[in-house]
């Protein structure tokens, strides 16, 4: 038997959800869309939700209503899938790395706050935080950040729907709600917590930017009789502004539907996984865990750091237990190394590298699966 990082779970009712729409009058651009999309924001707690094809392409739209424009700047995490950087260059934008805190894996705010002191004011446009590896970032100390230097945030959380911080007040903040930022993006790729396929999600808090994301996913087509600049009849419509095809089908939503109503007992399998590694390998001084346990956490990745990491990755994957790593530093992809800004202040995110090393963490490990894989960590270092 094979055990990966990541796995996805289908169940009867996932299938039959999907069956059902098959057989019925729509595949795409039916109901199950504005149904997945009405619950999703009810589940982060956002007034507005989009549901489009993919996380990549929420990111994309999202630079887009925000306005973001030829040369102008702004900040990510260099330890993120690049999607969250590459974001910033589909608008011909200038990407700049916050290097990380060696605690949390997160943009290191104090660091963030650095960077923007650096350059004059309105040099940045926006920041774009990741809620890496389910670990949401204080989003209400980014918030105070970006007002401070009238900045808009993008908050990506492919990793953490369902996570949380508590703020200043003592409420319960959760990741996607609006609350911090401007706009918040999902995934709904199979090793996610929500397993679509593939699709994505952007929730928000303001209508303006809803009505443009609503019109840009559908080629920038509308039908709204306000929005007309003539109306022939029924069938007619017209393109207001250069949109894509990005619409996530019935058929996907029908799954991503089923797959939400079991989201809360999944993250409480994945805290209860992410607890017993913890323990585990808490006083064991050749292993370093991603900060300490945190409630708000909702363990998309569970990363422990060791020094022969390629070593015991190999010792793993001999044993059929096929760890991954998350991840390697954007700026170190060639791509980026031609045109990134400031790749010298990144010392914490290349020292995390060396070391990462992402262990299986799904609803469907097993008691006795996870066991094996602290068995044979522990049989690599001789415990």
């Amino acid at each position: 038997m094979k055990l990966f990082y990541g796995a996805h779970n289908i169940s009867q009712k996932d299938i039959d959800s999907v069956v059902e729409v098959l057989k019925s009058d729509y595949l795409t651009q039916g109901p199950k869309v504005s149904e997945f999309e009405n619950k999703f924001s009810k589940f982060v707690g956002a007034k507005y939700a989009v549901a489009v094809s993919n996380g990549t392409v929420a990111l994309d739209l999202c630079t887009k209503v925000l306005g973001l424009k030829k040369n102008q700047n702004v900040i990510t995490t260099p330890i993120t899938f690049v999607a969250s950087a590459n974001c910033i260059r589909y608008r011909d934008a200038n990407v700049w790395f916050c290097d990380i805190n060696p605690d949390t894996y997160n943009i290191d705010l104090k660091k963030l706050e650095v960077l923007i002191k650096t350059k004059p004011k309105g040099f940045f446009s926006g920041i774009i935080p990741v809620n890496f590896a389910g670990l949401p970032v204080n989003l209400e100390e980014v918030s105070r950040i970006a007002k401070k230097y009238n900045l808009w945030i993008i908050e990506d959380s492919c990793h953490s729907p369902g996570g949380y911080i508590i703020n200043s007040t003592g409420k319960k903040i959760k990741c996607g709600s609006g609350t911090y930022s401007d706009l918040s993006i999902f995934s709904f790729h199979p090793v996610k917590h929500i397993a679509a396929g593939e699709g994505g999600m952007i929730t928000t808090n303001n209508k303006i930017l809803y009505d443009k994301l609503n019109i840009l996913r559908t080629h920038g087509i509308t039908k709204k009789k306000e929005l007309l600049n003539n109306n022939d009849g029924g069938w007619y419509y017209e393109m207001i502004d250069l949109g894509y095809n990005c619409r996530l089908s019935d058929i996907q939503c029908a799954l991503g539907i089923s797959q939400l109503d079991r989201i809360g007992q999944n993250l409480k399998k994945r805290w209860k996984i992410a607890e017993n590694y913890f323990n585990h390998f808490k006083n064991k001084n050749y292993i370093i865990s991603q900060s300490s346990l945190t409630k708000g956490h909702a363990y998309h990745l569970y990363i422990i750091q060791v020094k022969n990491r390629k070593e015991l990755y190999d010792f793993l994957a001999s044993n059929n237990i096929y760890c991954q790593i998350h991840y390697i530093p954007i700026h170190k992809f060639p791509y980026y190394s031609k045109i990134s800004n400031n790749n010298e202040n990144l010392i914490n995110s290349e020292e995390y590298y060396k070391k990462c090393l992402t262990l299986p963490i799904y609803p469907e490990l097993s008691k006795n699966d996870q066991q094996f894989v602290i068995n044979k960590i522990d049989e690599f270092f001789k415990c």
